[in-house]
């Protein structure tokens, strides 16, 4: 989808939620996050794709960064009060095989390189602004 993207950062102690992914021949590593739809804020896009991936419930604390991913604005959103233990949901499930792979895991500061997190500037941009 074309259009701005609201993105989730998760925190488990020193602890990032990320999307492991397989796709076109590539190994890396997305946030939660995805298109703001028509008439909705960042805020309730942010909220609305980390259910929607996740099966997880939060609040947005405050926006960390704003930057662009593929082209398109990218918000990035600190997750406050996040309920729920990650469970895979919605697209990604329906998507999910071995050619479009999703996996849901907890990385900390160290593992952002080896897992190619995508946009690159946030492989160091997260950990110097979250103090990981």
């Amino acid at each position: 989808m074309d259009g701005p993207r609201a993105v989730a950062v998760v925190r488990r102690g020193d602890q990032l939620l990320v999307i492991k992914r397989y796709y076109a021949g590539r190994h890396y590593a997305v946030l939660p996050g995805g298109s703001v739809e028509a008439g909705e804020t960042f805020e309730e896009a942010v909220v609305r794709e980390l259910w929607e991936e996740a099966t997880m419930r939060g609040r947005v604390e405050r926006e960390l960064l704003v930057a662009e991913h593929n082209g398109r604005e990218a918000r990035y959103f600190v997750m406050a009060d996040v309920e729920g233990t990650p469970v895979l949901s919605g697209p990604e499930l329906a998507n999910h095989g071995p050619e479009n792979s999703f996996e849901l895991m907890w990385a900390g500061a160290e593992d952002l390189h080896r897992l190619g997190l995508h946009p690159e500037h946030l492989r160091d941009d997260l950990p110097r602004l979250l103090g990981l």
